[in-house]
């Protein structure tokens, strides 16, 4: 009968500490969340939309000089001065290619910034404690993402 009395007694204080614990962990819940559909704020954004139309336009550029050198190395018909030119338009090539993506890369690390700075100066406008990816939340907080798409423009 004692060692029953023992156990109710350390399952009773379990359930004590525990409903403790629980309520600390509710009371700091925060209360305002929003969420903003980052995707849906990026594709509408001016900003990228030029960045990508820029981007086209020289990838276009790029093509352009993959064709101009693919028909000189064909009209070649020196074997070693055709080596030389593949040489040196793959040189010309890859360093083109390169910048452009490490100029687009730059650009949209800008506009990343850019648009997290907007949705920082929002939330802390109206308060709200968490924002959250919209793609990550099943179930509650508050849209943001339409504030946020007329700011970014």
């Amino acid at each position: 009968m004692n060692k029953s009395i023992k156990y109710v007694a350390l399952g009773l204080s379990a359930f004590i500490i525990g409903m403790s614990v629980n309520n600390f962990a509710i009371s700091n819940v925060p209360s305002k969340i929003a969420v903003v559909d980052v995707q849906k704020v990026v594709a509408s954004s001016s900003q990228v939309k030029a960045l990508k139309t820029d981007r086209e336009a020289k990838m276009k550029e790029l093509n352009t000089l993959v064709t101009t050198a693919r028909t000189n190395i064909a009209k070649e018909t020196n074997a070693a001065k055709k080596k030389e030119l593949e040489n040196k338009y793959s040189k010309e090539i890859t360093a083109k290619r390169n910048s452009i993506q490490k100029d687009y890369a730059k650009k949209l690390a800008a506009i990343d910034k850019s648009i997290s700075s907007v949705i920082n100066q929002k939330a802390k406008a109206a308060n709200y404690e968490i924002v959250l990816a919209k793609g990550v939340v099943l179930y509650g907080g508050t849209d943001i993402t339409s504030e946020i798409t007329k700011s970014v423009k």
